[in-house]
């Protein structure tokens, strides 16, 4: 009888477990174009300045003028590498018009070596302190991966999307940019 008990002990508390995981994950993902008070629609973007794979920095003020997809993401989140196809082809279609900027909150040399494994060209930044701090004045206080910007030519925030973006949720946010 105490085996038994202890069996469903278990399966009873990896059920629960389980749900709550399954729940915190859902609702992560479920919250896709909703992001936390923060920096809002409409308004400016606050910039950045900050260290390229080669060594340099790129400042935002160096895309003035075209739309920007500022996109925070990092080689261990499994969203974040499933999504940088789709913001490649967004960079090859509309590359004359939008400016594409990755922000790895990442190692430079595992970045390097994911960006060129993925044929990635578009422009990436990485860091670690400097891209929390970039990461919460684009609107991401709580830091969560990946998460999706786009200003339009004029530096207006237009769009802000926590979450995995998908090819049909770019299109749409992008058609009502460029």
């Amino acid at each position: 009888m105490k085996g038994w008990r202890l069996w469903l002990s278990v399966v009873v508390l990896g059920f629960l477990l389980g749900s709550a995981l399954a729940w915190l994950t859902n609702r992560t993902q479920g919250a896709g174009g909703d992001p936390e008070p923060g920096l809002a629609l409409g308004e400016p973007h606050p910039g950045f300045e900050l260290p390229a794979l080669d060594g340099g920095r790129v400042d935002a003020a160096q895309f003035a003028g075209r739309a920007m997809l500022v996109n925070f993401w990092a080689t261990w989140c499994a969203p974040c590498r499933r999504e940088m196809p789709v913001l490649q082809a967004a960079s090859d279609r509309h590359g004359e018009t939008l400016a594409v900027v990755g922000i790895a909150l990442d190692d430079p040399e595992p970045v390097a070596n994911f960006v060129q494994d993925l044929g990635i060209d578009y422009t990436i930044l990485v860091g670690q302190d400097e891209v929390l701090d970039v990461q919460s004045a684009w609107g991401n206080e709580v830091g969560a991966m990946p998460y999706t910007v786009l200003v339009d030519g004029e530096g207006i925030v237009r769009w802000l999307h926590y979450g995995e973006v998908t090819a049909e949720e770019l299109g749409e946010a992008l058609g009502g940019v460029l």
